[in-house]
């Protein structure tokens, strides 16, 4: 049963919640609460605040940043990050840009992993022993990354941090985050970087990384860099939501996906609290189409408004045992509304493997991931094959989960992304699985 706390009783009461409301966003620093009062004008990737911030890395400096982006729609945003670049002048021919996309974080404006105290770090995550976070911050392999003379820049996505609704695993929007936080690096010239970049990501940043794998946006002119020159893909466990589309988008077909969707993502509460928050953010990147209410009941879209404009992810799904327990599918419409839109803004914003993606691809994945299953990534690769991409997919050894594959992956990107800078021509990634160029 449906346990309602007094805290809730006065929530619903006290608000008239919609999708769309407009609610008091959580305190973030002072940095933050400063670009949030900004107008998202400028070049795509114009950094318009920068801050010093500390790093333990040796030989490294830092900065948090916030620069202009825009959504798959081509709505101007702010997006906030971090910049990590080796001290000293730059060799000759330049350095490299590494743009990380990270995981899930949550939803709301305090949310992104720039906002910690000291965040320029290697990757340390939550559910690891040795997390020491409330949540997943850091950028991957950056000792290593500034030792081998690299710039590395990681997005904290729009709508944590630089104001507007974050458009959580809407892979084009998240995607053109990255791209234009690689356009940020690149754009302070004491940096010396060159044009070539690698894009890495995982969980809901390998959505982002395979969500910039098309050509025209990195193409576009008038940017604050011009002329980035990509040369891989790295995705550690792939999310492509549209996988559930069914061969023909109808409104009979559409209702399937969504409730086929819904139900796959709502085994237990932390399932769905990632499965809401990204209708959530879907719901954000098509706010004239969709309703949250379309798929959830009148009560629990106004619950999960309200969690979601104030809580990031682990906490939020905290909120979701306190109030419902293992009800927690009681906040699901029987049958959805709307199912033809929100189908095909799910397949919209979603990784697009209907395209070939402008330069290699790595997939890396756990045997044992089951919030991103590997079938996920296996579909991608099935899709994306065919139309001459050159996607290499690894198994990681051992029983590696969703959780585990960020520092099991290290010893296989490491060599691939440095081959690919070098402007080695990589094997034939489609043509057989677990086999490294």
């Amino acid at each position: 049963m449906f346990v309602k706390s007094r805290w809730f009783v006065a929530l619903v009461a006290g608000f008239g919640l919609s999708a769309g409301a407009a609610l008091a966003e959580p305190a973030v620093p002072a940095f933050y609460q400063s670009v949030m009062k900004m107008k998202p004008e400028g070049r795509l990737g114009q950094i318009i605040k920068k801050e010093k911030v500390e790093t333990p890395i040796p030989g490294a400096q830092a900065w948090r940043i916030a620069y202009i982006s825009s959504d798959l729609n081509d709505k101007r945003t702010i997006s906030t990050g971090l910049i990590v670049a080796p001290k000293g002048k730059a060799p000759a021919g330049g350095r490299p840009i590494i743009s990380w996309s990270h995981g899930t974080t949550g939803n709301a404006q305090n949310c992104g992993p720039s906002q910690v105290s000291n965040p320029a770090r290697s990757l340390n995550q939550y559910f690891l022993p040795n997390g020491n976070s409330w949540t997943d911050y850091g950028l991957p392999s950056l000792e290593q990354f500034i030792k081998d003379g690299y710039v590395v820049v990681g997005t904290d996505y729009q709508g944590l941090g630089g104001g507007g609704r974050h458009q959580y695993a809407v892979a084009k929007t998240n995607g053109r985050d990255a791209i234009n936080a690689a356009r940020a690096a690149g754009s302070i010239k004491e940096l010396g970087t060159n044009k070539k970049t690698v894009m890495i990501g995982w969980s809901q940043g390998a959505g982002s990384t395979l969500g910039a794998s098309q050509g025209d946006y990195i193409a576009q002119k008038g940017t604050a860099y011009d002329g980035l020159n990509v040369v891989g893909f790295v995705a550690m466990s792939v999310p492509d939501l549209a996988m559930y589309a069914p061969a023909k988008l109808d409104e009979a077909g559409a209702a399937k996906m969504v409730s086929d969707f819904a139900t796959a993502w709502s085994v237990d509460s932390f399932a769905f609290a990632h499965m809401s928050m990204n209708l959530w953010g879907t719901q954000a990147a098509f706010p004239d189409k969709l309703k949250l209410s379309d798929i959830f009941t009148d009560e629990g879209a106004k619950l999960l408004d309200e969690i979601y404009f104030n809580k990031c992810v682990h906490v939020a799904t905290d909120t979701i045992n306190f109030n419902y327990g293992n009800n927690y599918k009681a906040m699901l419409r029987p049958q959805p509304q709307n199912a033809l839109a929100w189908a095909q803004a799910i397949v919209a914003g979603s990784v697009d493997n209907t395209v070939k993606p402008i330069a290699p691809v790595l997939i890396l994945y756990g045997n044992k991931d089951t919030t991103l299953p590997p079938v996920m990534g296996e579909f991608y690769r099935n899709k994306v094959c065919p139309l001459g991409g050159n996607v290499a997919r690894i198994q990681l050894p051992g029983d590696q989960n969703h959780f585990t594959t960020p520092p099991q992956s290290p010893p296989y990107y490491l060599p691939w992304i440095k081959d690919r800078l070098a402007g080695k021509t990589p094997g034939n990634g489609c043509a057989a699985e677990n086999v490294l160029n």
